[in-house]
Order: C-alpha cells, then structure tokens, then sequence
C-alpha cells in the first residue's frame, strides 16, 4: 500500500544496506535499519541509492532489498527507489518491478559508466519514465558521475508528466536559484549533498536527501523542522555542529563514513562489498573522531 505523505519534502535518509559477515545482504539488519529511521521521524527513505550500495548488488538482491522495505515500514512514508544501472533496459526493467514491489517512486540517475551526450540523457530519462507511472526525482551529481542534468536536459524533459523532481547535488549552490528561476515549481528540488543542506533550503529546496542522517536521524529532522518553523539560529546551530560529519557525504568514500558511523551510533555494520573496503588508518581515525565528538555533543539527547 502506498504511503499517503506527501512525497519530496523533509528529510529522506539514503539508507544502507546491511551485510552479513559473509557479505551476503542480511535482510533483517537491513529492515531494522530503515525501520529505526522512520521511528526516528524521518520523511521518506531513499532505498538503494548510493550509500544502499546499488551496483554492488545483483538483480535479485535489488528486488528483495525493495520488497523488504515495503514489508517492514509499509505505508508509513515514501519510499523511493534507486535506479542505477548500466543500460537503459537495464534501468526500465528494474523500474517496471520497482513499481509492481510498491515503492511509492524513483530516484533515477544516468546510466552508469557511459558519459553520454544530452539528447542521449534526455533519451534515457524518457524512456524509463514512459515505463512506469510512479512520480521520478532525477539525480543530478557531477563530481561523482561525470554527468552534468543541464537546465537544458530538463528544458527537453519539461513534457513527461511523471518526471517531476530533482536531487541537485552540484557544489555550487546558485543551481538552486537558477532551476527555480528557470522552471517554477514545474520539478521539486531536493537538496542532495549534506554539507550545502541548510544553504539549499534556504533557496527554495523542498526537502533534503541525505547520507549522515543514517546515524543522526534525530538531529537531521530536527535541523529542517527548526529552518521550516523559522528558528533559524537553532537549525544554524545544530548544521554547525553537524558539519564535520556533514562534509564526509562530499568524498569518495562517504558510503565507508557513513556505516562507520552508523556503527559507532549502533544502527548498523560498517561491512561494505569490494571494491569499497573498511576506512584504515588515519582517515578512520579522523572519522571515529568526528562521529565520537558529534556523539558526546548531540543537540537533541539520546
């Protein structure tokens, strides 16, 4: 049953999937994750996006990870589901049971690998959404992907009802202003990238879509909720705090970070699947650092 919340507003967690010692996906471990983030208060879960290691897992794994999901928080709140894959059929197969498993939309990115030209996104992102009725977000990351959702590729995409959302994860914040100046409130924008999250919100995101609320649910929705009722020193006060952590969802290995991070806050495993491996040495000193500290300080309490 579909969740009846309204979809891109408030505060989505990416959340992770679990491994058990052997690195099959452990499934229960991965529904008590989610389960434990919406007990939380969080506003949606992003399921199998970059921290739920999607193209470390196989077509089957996929699925089941999806049905999980919907069995274990049902219609409490959206759930929105990662395509990644590699070809456009790949990535239209996968939406078709993406929707028949009852996820509520998409998160959808470019194909993997292939850097293509516009049309060739265009055509993409079309094509998967004429396969499905759920509502997409597009997942615009340039630094990670090598691929750039120009306003022109959402000029071009402006006609397909269902593709009614952006994730903007470009470091440079004035794309907020210039995607609402440009198309109004023809796509919803999410703020995608933790460490410009309050910044985005204050230049017109509807909500965030976040990496470290997968270890501090409570101060993440607390963060929006204080911005949204107007408390504006409180929500600076609680990012300022946050930023170390914040700024770990900006590198390479952020999906290491934040499982690490997640186990310190007991809510999970930091086994990751190859070619990721565990953070060593001084970086996972760093972080244990950074998550140890944001523990001992958090704003809102056990």
């Amino acid at each position: 049953m579909p969740s009846t919340k309204t979809l891109w507003t408030g505060v989505y967690p990416a959340a992770t999937t679990q491994f058990a010692p052997d690195y099959s996906v452990d499934a229960d471990a991965t529904q008590a994750v989610q389960t434990a983030l919406v007990d939380d208060g969080v506003d949606g879960l992003i399921l199998l996006g970059t921290c739920g290691e999607n193209n470390s897992l196989e077509a089957d794994e996929k699925r089941k990870i999806l049905a999980g999901a919907v069995e274990a928080v049902g219609a409490r709140v959206p759930l929105v589901a990662g395509v990644s894959e590699f070809t456009t059929e790949r990535a239209v197969a996968y939406a078709k049971d993406a929707e028949k498993i009852g996820v509520d939309a998409l998160m959808l990115l470019p194909a993997m690998v292939y850097v293509p030209t516009t049309e060739e996104l265009v055509t993409h992102f079309r094509t998967v959404a004429e396969a499905t009725s759920l509502p997409i977000m597009l997942y615009n990351n340039p630094p990670a992907y090598r691929v750039n959702v120009s306003a022109e590729a959402l000029e071009a995409l402006a006609d397909v009802p269902n593709i009614v959302a952006v994730k903007e994860s470009a470091p440079d914040t004035r794309r907020f202003t210039d995607l609402i100046n440009r198309f109004g409130d023809r796509y919803s924008v999410m703020a995608g990238l933790d460490d410009v999250a309050l910044e985005g919100m204050m230049l017109g995101a509807s909500g965030w879509v976040s990496g470290l609320t997968s270890a501090f649910p409570r101060e993440s929705v607390r963060l929006i909720a204080a911005f949204n009722e107007g408390n504006i020193e409180e929500a600076r006060a609680i990012y300022r705090w946050f930023m170390p952590l914040l700024h770990l969802d900006a590198e390479h290995d952020l999906v290491q970070s934040i499982k690490l991070a997640e186990t310190i806050m007991g809510r999970g495993t930091e086994r990751v699947r190859m070619p990721r491996m565990p953070l060593s040495g001084k970086r996972r000193e760093d972080v244990i650092q950074w998550v140890e500290t944001c523990k001992a300080t958090r704003p809102c309490g056990e």
